[in-house]
């Protein structure tokens, strides 16, 4: 089952910033208490809370020694002004995106207006708008109660209308209200408030749930955003909302090919990463490059809270800007980081000068040629030629642009790289540094692409230094465009490949083929063979003609081994393999080469009490019967043999059927002692003949 997870997944800047708030000050070992819970989500509330966190009601329960943090989702004027009343020490986290509408209600005229807010009337963030209006409000939740609002209120055709949503409102059902808006009041002022992070996060979960099986939602119940999430992805396929591992451990995926994952704009990323992580264990899927993703995508967060972004005052800033001042503006956008092509028309050990069409003179330094350190110049450029640039650096006093090769060739190819993760495409590159317990990272075009060690397509026990400058062929499975980082995978490669081999194997493989292939592991059984794209196994029985205890005996895992297909079985896609070879068979040497009547050398293995054991060539033992031991009766074996004495013996009966060999050393003893006899009696023969004569 493959896992994709939403890179939007996860707390939003607002959130983030007001919950690393709240555990800066625990950390400086302040007293803290939230004016509500701070955000919708029971974990992170629990663990602020077992950190000395309260939560109180009223600004009046606060205690003296205690800060007060208004929650994200901001509060009314009245108690904004019953805090500030106080004395109380207080820290506003409100959502700069919440404190935007909180402005725009607040500024609009009291008499014959009417603020229209789209979102859920019970919400704290809504409730906190409303009471930042100075004039009416009126709170719907869908296009259709809005349109009963118009049927019950038909004098607001008459007023002033102005129109905001809740952070969180779905970006969907917004559209139709707007357009029902300019529909029945034609007066009407629309604030574009919905949080882009929730916008965005809506739209990939909408997307996401239209190309996968099911989805699961991670956040608390009371969240607004999670909500919304669970209604967007619902008509597209089973969707499922979880507030933490444990539950989606009681999910059953059976049938699901493609999980998606996202989370509410409450949910931290420890939590997500334990979902992931529990539903990776589950299904064996691989998902480090996601939960790297998700990191990453919280550190940016923390930058920008760090930045101290609030759009309410960037927006408030770009309207005061002057003609003149924007216009200065955007001069200066043009003269950095922009594209230019230069004719080459001087080349020196320091610097490339190049006409780039302008009156500054144009110079692009050594170092920023080329990424490659070895790279020169004065070899591999000539007068006239053009090249692609970037503008570093314009000095109108003296009449000077620096320019960067270097720097167009990695933005081409992170374009180049961006463009690889949509398309699917096998990139190459070469693998230049190792990162421990990490993974590798690899030198494309010009990039840097981080390949985690999961995805390497070694295994655990394998050194990721094998790798270093290998070239390798891996394709983009994740891209922060934000931070410009790239996650790859080789193995994701490697099995596409494996399957097409596969998918030709089974094609054309039949029983008794003969095919090379690579001892990929060994159990106590057997051994598994890579035979090119799947794998087959040679049963211990099958790797020697002798009896072995382990198949280390005769084969190492890598060893390039030659073997044929014993028997296929295409439906449950299992392949049994023999190794042993006809003409290796032992008894098929015994009948080459020892037939009845040779004697050879045997090495005694085993005794028994009706006789001993000798081992004839490997694989085969005959039996040396009691009887054929010696010239005389003995009483055992031992009284004449020792194990691992080596002895001449004589075949004298082999049954092929039944594999037995039998040996005797008695046969080679008995011919002697008779050639003795007949050789005594011939002599006194002789003797008898001459003593005639004489």
């Amino acid at each position: 089952m493959r896992l994709t997870l939403a890179k939007t997944a996860g707390f939003c800047f607002g959130v983030d910033r007001a919950v690393e708030l709240v555990y800066s000050m625990l950390g400086e070992g302040r007293k803290v208490c939230t004016l509500g819970p701070l955000i919708h989500n029971p974990q992170v509330i629990a663990d602020l809370e077992s950190k000395g966190t309260r939560i109180i009601s009223e600004p009046s329960q606060a205690n003296s020694d205690e800060t007060l943090v208004v929650r994200a989702h901001g509060v009314t004027a009245a108690v904004e002004a019953e805090i500030e009343k106080s004395g109380i020490e207080f820290c506003n986290a409100t959502c700069p995106f919440v404190k935007k509408i909180h402005r725009i209600v607040s500024e609009k005229p009291v008499e014959n207006a009417v603020v229209l807010i789209a979102g859920d009337s019970s919400h704290p963030e809504v409730q906190g708008i409303v009471g930042h209006c100075k004039c009416e409000s009126i709170v719907f939740s869908s296009c259709a109660e809005l349109e009963k609002v118009a049927e019950k209120r038909q004098e607001l055709s008459e007023k002033e209308i102005f129109a905001v949503a809740q952070t969180t409102f779905s970006t969907k059902e917004w559209n139709l209200c707007e357009k029902k808006i300019k529909k029945l009041y034609t007066n009407s002022i629309i604030f574009d408030t919905i949080c882009c992070a929730t916008h965005e996060r809506q739209k990939e979960a909408y997307e996401l749930s239209l190309i996968c099986d099911a989805m699961v939602i991670v956040g608390g119940r009371q969240s607004s955003n999670t909500a919304k999430l669970k209604a967007v992805c619902e008509p597209n396929c089973k969707t499922y909302l979880v507030e933490n591992a444990a539950e989606v451990a009681q999910i059953d995926f059976g049938g699901c090919n493609h999980v998606g994952v996202t989370a509410g704009a409450s949910t931290p990323a420890g939590i997500i990463k334990e979902v992931l992580q529990t539903m990776s264990n589950v299904n064996e899927a691989n998902v480090q490059p996601e939960i790297d993703a998700l990191q990453a995508e919280n550190e940016q967060v923390a930058a920008q809270n760090a930045a101290g972004q609030d759009s309410a005052v960037a927006e408030k800033a770009a309207e005061e800007m002057s003609f003149e001042e924007a216009l200065e503006e955007s001069l200066k956008s043009m003269s950095t980081d922009q594209k230019v092509r230069g004719i080459v028309v001087g080349i020196s050990p320091s610097e490339i000068q190049v006409d780039i069409g302008r009156k500054q003179t144009g110079y692009v330094p050594i170092d920023e040629y080329s990424n490659d350190p070895t790279a020169d110049p004065s070899k591999e450029l000539k007068i006239g030629d053009e090249i692609d640039l970037i503008i570093m650096k314009t000095n109108d006093a003296e009449g000077t642009m620096m320019l960067s090769k270097r720097r167009f060739d990695a933005t081409q190819a992170w374009a180049d790289i961006c463009a690889a993760e949509e398309s699917g495409e096998i990139l190459e590159g070469t693998v230049f540094e190792v990162i421990p317990n990490g993974g590798v990272l690899v030198a494309c075009k010009g990039s840097r692409v981080f390949v985690p060690g999961s995805h390497t397509g070694l295994s655990k026990d394998e050194p990721l230094e094998q790798l270093l400058k290998q070239k390798v062929q891996f394709k983009v499975i994740d891209v922060n465009k934000q931070r410009k980082r790239a996650v790859g995978s080789i193995k994701v490669v490697a099995r596409e490949a494996r399957k097409e081999l596969a998918k030709a194997f089974w094609e054309n493989a039949a029983e008794g083929q003969v095919i090379t292939g690579t001892v990929k592991s060994l159990t106590s059984y057997g051994a598994f063979v890579d035979i090119g794209g799947v794998d087959g196994m040679v049963h211990i029985s099958e790797l020697s003609w002798k009896r072995i205890k382990h198949p280390s005996e005769v084969v190492n895992v890598g060893d390039t081994v030659e073997v044929y297909i014993k028997k296929l079985d295409a439906e449950n896609k299992k392949i049994s393999l023999g190794y042993k070879k006809v003409e290796d068979n032992p008894w098929e040497i015994m009948r080459r080469d020892y037939p009845v009547g040779t004697v050879c050398k045997a090495k005694v293995v085993g005794m028994t009490t009706f006789g001993a054991f000798a081992n004839v060539i490997p694989g085969i033992d005959g039996l040396i019967h009691i009887s054929q031991i010696a010239d005389r009766r003995i009483n055992k074996p031992d009284d004449v043999l020792t194990v691992g004495e080596e002895v001449d013996v004589k075949v004298t009966d082999i049954d092929f059927d039944k594999k037995r060999v039998s040996l005797s050393i008695r046969a080679l003893i008995e011919p002697v002692a008779e050639e003795a006899a007949e050789e005594a009696v011939e002599a006194v023969a002789e003797e008898a003949t001459e003593e005639a004569a004489e």
